[in-house]
């Protein structure tokens, strides 16, 4: 496993990151917790230390509770990661940052995680009802009491991520990225946070899983607890046919390297600058141990500039 230092914090994460938000059991299909367990034991096994949660991910606190079993013994060996600002109402996603909410939201983490510390806590997402730089602040008072180790922001436009440098020093930025989604290279977060020493844990690194070959063979529907579809457009037309076109190029590289295509959409990831960890998620052991591999994988100059070369192509 290799390992960079998450910006200012002092804290060194893997460069593959477990993600957590199939364990909610309400987005991505069914899951069972024991396996979801297991898959994450597999992930510190192969070197993996990051492990990345909401209280957002499960309608009654799932992937955190689920986390918390799982590192509860372990917990020296993992670098924890958590978010607040999200609440789950009558099923609804409700982003609040009223300083009184957000420390409710921290005892229940540290609870649900059977912890007395977080070491990444994120504001997962900033609204306007509050006062940002009040709930900055509140960010600080956290850190300087001791319950967590390093302040960090997601889903935040590069002017919010100023603030919050000012505000409150934070030391790492969540925003989304993938060959599929470069919104966080166009809109600048990612070219601000390599410039300015902000570590950068990017998620969606497999796009919903279809840059790991998901849903590309079938049709694809939204149906019970199976609903990606609804956050990842790639799923539907026009996008999926565009998909499939993207995935026979990438396909084509991983049969000449001899590794599941996982990995060449993974790399593509670490190979941007300024990218600290790619989170990806896994709810079964075989699959964890996949990902934690794909961090011996690296990408050459000639495919890297093929695949972008590809990419607009079919994009346009």
């Amino acid at each position: 496993m290799k390992y960079r230092k998450l910006g200012n914090s002092g804290i060194d994460v893997s460069v593959i990151g477990h993600g957590t938000w199939q364990m909610g059991n309400d987005f991505f299909g069914d899951r069972d917790e024991a396996e979801a367990i297991k898959s994450i034991h597999a992930s510190l096994d192969a070197g993996i230390n990051l492990i990345d949660t909401s209280p957002g991910y499960g309608l009654n606190y799932e992937s955190e509770i689920t986390v918390g079993k799982a590192i509860k013994d372990r917990r020296s060996s993992v670098v924890l990661s958590t978010k607040l600002g999200v609440l789950r109402t009558f099923g609804a996603y409700i982003k609040c940052l009223n300083p009184l909410v957000m420390r409710k939201e921290l005892e229940i983490s540290l609870k649900n995680l059977q912890t007395d510390y977080i070491d990444v806590y994120h504001i997962h997402w900033p609204e306007y009802n509050n006062s940002l730089e009040d709930a900055l602040q509140t960010m600080v008072d956290f850190k300087n009491e001791g319950k967590i180790r390093s302040i960090a922001v997601s889903n935040f436009s590069v002017d919010e991520i100023k603030l919050a440098v000012d505000t409150a020093n934070i030391s790492a930025v969540q925003p989304p990225l993938s060959l599929l989604d470069r919104s966080s290279v166009d809109n600048g977060v990612l070219p601000y946070c390599a410039k300015n020493n902000l570590g950068v844990l990017s998620y969606g690194s497999l796009s919903g899983g279809i840059l790991a070959g998901k849903g590309l063979n079938d049709s694809y529907t939204v149906k019970n607890n199976e609903k990606r579809g609804l956050f990842y457009d790639y799923y539907n037309e026009p996008m999926l046919s565009k998909c499939r076109d993207l995935m026979e190029y990438l396909n084509q590289i991983a049969i000449n390297r001899n590794v599941p295509v996982s990995y060449v959409s993974i790399n593509w990831v670490l190979s941007q600058s300024g990218v600290t960890c790619a989170l990806i998620g896994s709810t079964t052991t075989e699959k964890a141990e996949q990902n934690a591999k794909a961090a011996n994988f690296e990408l050459n100059s000639d495919e890297l500039e093929g695949i972008n070369a590809e990419f607009l192509r079919i994009m346009g």
